[in-house]
């Protein structure tokens, strides 16, 4: 099933202004705070009216503002998913379930609420009421009653955000089996990026109430289109970068001269790499006949996770304080053991397929 948005809304301080499509595999919605993403899924709900534009569904427009078409929320069959569960405290579990298919025969009802309590492991729960379930036995509960009226489109606005690590593991990868079977439209919105990359195959990113990106993932990733994709999409080093006549470009915030793999038509505005691929190793003499995309470098500041480390690295000269640095490198700890104690400089690789180039 199809979902085709292209729609405007003035919105506080700034226009919405979104045009996109999706077409079967779910769509990660990205993009800062206030760029537009809830406002977006609303719309497309029927909780929102845009100024002016067209949704379309499974070939069946739910918004047309030219020929005054808004189809009333509950007829759209778009299933929503909020972050704060919405769930009917005075009902139990199975007649929240039920609420949206109440339309029903009672034997079909009965038939989706058992389907549902049991797709989403919530059976046990089923005469419960919301307010003695958990956090994460809550946003079952609400993704089975999404699910429960067949929806031509799901719309899921960070439905884990508020739950704890492991709850939100267990939530996800219900989730993505669920998505397997599901036939329908999905958005999903998410500010945690590795999250957003696992569900979905597909992304769409807002900036500024427009957008900014759309395609596969791994291209977006790859080669993000512009300045604000890069950052949406978690990368942290960035620098001012002009070309010199035989290709190579010169970092001019890193103060190195850099070989770059990606076929960039435009005269680059920035030159960028990602933490993780960044390369740091002991420095050896013969490093220093190697002269491309390979440096010396100097430590300033560490940052550690459970897993990794993330290392502030200044380029050519030791550092003059713990924020006097020009890189970040994430690497993973049992690495960094064998790095740490290690005589500096050490040496940076920045190798040319995974630096790219982004327009002025």
């Amino acid at each position: 099933m199809a979902l085709e948005v292209a729609i405007e809304k003035q919105v506080d301080d700034f226009r919405l202004a979104v045009e996109f499509k999706a077409d079967g595999a779910p769509v990660g919605l990205l993009g800062p705070s206030g760029s537009g993403k809830t406002m977006t899924l609303r719309a497309i709900a029927g909780l929102e009216t845009p100024d002016r534009g067209r949704i379309v569904l499974d070939g069946r427009v739910l918004f047309d503002s030219d020929q005054r078409i808004n189809v009333p929320a509950r007829d759209r069959r778009v299933g929503v998913l909020f972050q704060s569960y919405a769930l009917f405290p005075h009902m139990t579990v199975a007649e929240n379930i039920a609420f949206g298919v109440r339309q029903l025969s009672s034997e079909e009802r009965d038939r989706r609420v058992a389907e549902q309590l049991a797709s989403g492991h919530v059976a046990h729960l089923a005469s419960r009421y919301p307010a003695t379930l958990s956090g994460g036995e809550q946003q079952r509960v609400a993704l089975a009653r999404a699910l429960a009226t067949s929806p031509a489109a799901l719309l899921l606005d960070e439905p884990f955000s508020a739950l704890d690590t492991h709850l939100r593991n267990a939530l996800e990868r219900q989730l993505r089996e669920t998505l397997v079977s599901y036939g329908g439209s999905t958005l999903f919105v998410s500010h945690n990026l590795e999250e957003a990359y696992r569900v979905c195959s597909n992304l769409v990113v807002l900036a500024h109430g427009s957008v900014a990106a759309r395609g596969p993932k791994e291209e977006i990733f790859r080669h993000p289109p512009a300045l604000e994709v890069a950052r949406v999409t978690g990368c942290r080093n960035f620098s001012r970068a002009c070309r010199f006549a035989d290709g190579r470009v010169e970092a001019i915030d890193w103060g190195c001269t850099l070989r770059v793999a990606q076929n960039f038509p435009k005269p680059p505005g920035h030159i960028a790499i990602r933490a993780n691929h960044v390369r740091v190793r002991a420095w050896e003499a013969s490093d220093a006949k190697n002269t491309e995309n390979l440096f010396p470098c100097w430590l300033a500041a560490t940052a550690e996770a459970p897993f990794r480390v993330t290392a502030d690295l200044r380029i050519g000269t030791p550092p003059a304080n713990p924020t006097d640095f020009h890189l970040q490198a994430e690497i993973l700890k049992h690495e960094w053991e064998s790095l740490r104690n290690v005589p500096q400089p050490w040496a940076v690789e920045l190798a040319p397929d995974r630096l790219f180039l982004l327009p002025d």
